[in-house]
């Protein structure tokens, strides 16, 4: 069988490992790997390039995507799922292999669905939000990333007696936030999932300095929302194709509001993009690894319109409609336990 892989939406470390394993998993299993540049766009224009044992290797540790990738919605282009059709016949390839998040797997989902055309889906998002799987690679290495940062900022915050906002991602979910502000001791984690107050942020800051302690760590996922539905920042009101704004300043709004409001020095510090770049850790090559080889057994299976998912220990295969159902919101009980540690 011919087999194309292809990944799509933001980059995250563990991408190059998924590739890396469906290309080892599939050329043992006899089947060729065509691989497609740049997401659903690189399929729409036929960009297409054999993936063997040579081009392949190496690429383990690496960050990044050795395919490219982009946030391209066939729906939204003219003709766009004929062009896939067509691409995908004209390669010969009989077994698509998408690696994304809600928007590339939704795009798959809808093309089984409408089409029949025959996907295995790989769960990829740094934040974590995807339904039916424990955890998606790339979270682990970004919530590394994030404690790392948070380690360097306790310093420096003890140092000049400031209140250091962290702004981190999560545009639905606050998994990244909570997961590094507990391993990092923040002294307040804001999530999407919980609108926050401004005064009791402050309040709680307050309580910090009266007991002799002179700064704050305070973690915010990009996300989050005030009390009463006011909406987190949006970069000139930027969307992409797949409708989402481009998010972005909420920490720096935070900065300023509790600098005026108690009267501590703050500053903010907005980690962006570093989240998704470099080496992925040794859980997220592993779980990339394990989902690759899975795919490719979906694909023997013939399991078409799934995705493959972590529960517990075990891979397993999951319908795509399922899994693409609702975001998988922050953990309660999780946050609960952070809450142990807030002010």
């Amino acid at each position: 069988m011919r087999v194309g892989i292809l990944t799509g939406g933001g980059d995250c470390p563990g991408l190059n490992a998924v590739i890396r394993a469906v290309v080892r998993k599939g050329i043992r299993d006899g089947h060729t790997v065509a691989g497609f540049r740049n997401g659903w766009a690189g399929v729409m224009e036929g960009h297409c390039f054999e993936l063997d044992l040579e081009n392949t290797s190496g690429i383990l540790h690496r960050g990044g995507t050795m395919l490219g990738t982009s946030r391209t919605n066939p729906f939204r282009t003219d003709g766009g799922s004929g062009k896939v059709k067509a691409a995908l016949e004209a390669e010969g390839v009989e077994a698509l292999i998408p690696i994304g998040g809600e928007d590339t797997l939704g795009v798959a989902g809808r093309l089984w669905k409408e089409d029949g055309l025959p996907v295995v889906g790989v769960p990829k998002t740094i934040d974590n939000d995807l339904g039916c799987t424990d955890f998606t690679f790339g979270f682990q290495t970004a919530v590394q990333i994030v404690t790392d940062a948070i380690d360097r900022l306790h310093t420096t915050a003890e140092s000049h007696n400031r209140v250091m906002v962290v702004e981190v991602m999560g545009r639905h979910a606050g998994w990244i936030a909570v997961h590094s502000g507990i391993a990092g001791g923040a002294d307040a984690i804001l999530v999407p999932e919980r609108p926050f107050d401004v005064d009791e942020v402050c309040d709680r800051l307050r309580r910090r300095h009266e007991t002799g302690r002179t700064f704050s760590i305070v973690v915010i996922a990009e996300g989050a929302m005030r009390q009463g539905g006011e909406g987190p920042s949006a970069t000139e009101q930027v969307t992409d194709a797949f409708g989402h704004a481009r998010l972005g300043g909420i920490g720096v709004e935070l900065e300023h509001e509790i600098e005026d409001r108690t009267g501590f020095e703050s500053r903010v510090t907005i980690l962006g993009h570093v989240q998704r770049g470099g080496t992925p850790t040794a859980y997220d090559r592993v779980l990339a690894t394990r989902f690759g080889v899975a795919a490719v057994d979906a694909v023997n299976d013939g399991a078409f319109g799934t995705m493959v998912a972590l529960h517990a220990t075990e891979i397993r295969q999951v319908p795509l409609e399922e899994a693409l159902r609702e975001p998988k919101l922050l953990d309660e009980a999780l946050y609960e336990t952070a809450e142990v540690f807030f002010g």
